[in-house]
C-alpha cells in the first residue's frame, strides 16, 4: 500500500472530524476547512491507488 493512501485516509479522517465540529459549533469556517481538507485526502488516497496500480499491486 502506498504511503499516500495511508496519508490521504487519515486526511479524510480528520477532515471529517473538522467538519463536523464545524457543524455542531456553527463555525463555518472550521468547516469549510474540514471539506477542504477530507476533499484533499480524498485526491492523495487516488493518487496513491494509481500508484499502487502502476506497480501492479
Amino acid at each position: 500500500m502506498d504511503k499516500d493512501r495511508i496519508k490521504g485516509t487519515a486526511n479524510q479522517a480528520k477532515g471529517a472530524v473538522k467538519q463536523a465540529a464545524g457543524s455542531v459549533t456553527g463555525d463555518a469556517k472550521l468547516k469549510a476547512e474540514g471539506k477542504a481538507q477530507k476533499t484533499a485526502g480524498k485526491v492523495q488516497n487516488a493518487v496513491g491507488g494509481m500508484k499502487d496500480a502502476a506497480r501492479g499491486k
